[in-house]
C-alpha cells in the first residue's frame, strides 16, 4: 500500500474536525472543538489571530478546558497552563502486520459497551475517553467470561489517514498480545479502505513504542501535547 500525503498529521485536530468529522464539530468563526462528552479536542488555524483565540473563548465559555492536542499555537499569555506532555507520531510503513488469535471473544464495540469502555479507561488511563468518544470511529474490544479486558479503537480522521487511540489492557490480561492483535486488527481494516494508520505514544512510554514498532509503526516526528484554561470562572 502507498502511503499517503502525511501533511494532514501536522494538524490532524482540524483536518478531522473539518472533514470526516464535521458532524462532531462546534464552531465559532476558525475556531473548532468537539461537541462536549466526544473529546476536549480543539483547533485553531496554524497562525492564530486574536479573533480565532476570542472565537475560541467564546466556544469554550469562561474557565473551559482547551486540549490543544499537538497543535504548536501558543494561546494568550492569560490563559493557564494545565498540562504539556511529549510524545512521539507514529505512521504505519503500509505493511500487512501478522494478527495472532486471541484467547477471547473479539468484538465490535457498542453503545451498550461505553460503561464497560469507561471502567478499562479509568484503571488504565490510555488518554482521555468519554462517554460519547465511541462516535469518533469504530471500536473493538475482547471480552473473557463477558468482562472487557481489551480495547482499541479509531479516534482521528485526517484526509487519508486513521489514528489508532485507547489502546488498554487490563492489569490482569497483560502481556498476552491482546493490544498488538487490536492495533493489528485496526491497521488491516484502515488499509482495506485507502487509509494509512498512525497513532500516538507518550515520550517515555518505550514498551508501547516498541510493541507499535513491531506492528510496522515508524516515527514521524514528536510532539508536545498541551492543554490549557480559558481565562475566568467556570460557570456551574
Amino acid at each position: 500500500m502507498s502511503r499517503p500525503g502525511d501533511e494532514p498529521l501536522d494538524e490532524p485536530v482540524g483536518e478531522s474536525l473539518r472533514g470526516a468529522h464535521a458532524h462532531l464539530a462546534q464552531a465559532s468563526g476558525r475556531a473548532l472543538r468537539y461537541a462536549p462528552g466526544v473529546a476536549t479536542f480543539v483547533s485553531v488555524p496554524v497562525e492564530p489571530t486574536e479573533q480565532d483565540w476570542d472565537d475560541l473563548a467564546s466556544l469554550l465559555g469562561p474557565g473551559g478546558f482547551a486540549d490543544m492536542f499537538s497543535a504548536p499555537a501558543a494561546p494568550p499569555e492569560t490563559w493557564e497552563p494545565v498540562f504539556a506532555t511529549n510524545g512521539v507520531q507514529m505512521v504505519h510503513s503500509g505493511a500487512r502486520p501478522a494478527v495472532a488469535a486471541v484467547d477471547g471473544e473479539l468484538v465490535e464495540l457498542g453503545a451498550t459497551d461505553v460503561r464497560d469502555m469507561l471502567a478499562l479507561a479509568a484503571v488504565t488511563e490510555p488518554g482521555p475517553w468519554w462517554e460519547r468518544t465511541i462516535e469518533m470511529g469504530t471500536y473493538l474490544g475482547v471480552r473473557r467470561r463477558g468482562e472487557l479486558v481489551a480495547m482499541a479503537g479509531e479516534r482521528l480522521r485526517p484526509p487519508g489517514w486513521q489514528e489508532i487511540s485507547a489502546v488498554c489492557t487490563a492489569p490482569h490480561a497483560r502481556g498476552q498480545g491482546l493490544a498488538a492483535a487490536l492495533v493489528g486488527t485496526l491497521a488491516a481494516r484502515a488499509a482495506t479502505r485507502g487509509e494509512c494508520a498512525f497513532l500516538h505514544a507518550v515520550s517515555g512510554n518505550t514498551r508501547a513504542q516498541q510493541l507499535y514498532a513491531r506492528l510496522g509503526f515508524v516515527p514521524r516526528r514528536e510532539v508536545t501535547f498541551r492543554g490549557f484554561r480559558v481565562p475566568g470562572r467556570e460557570v456551574g
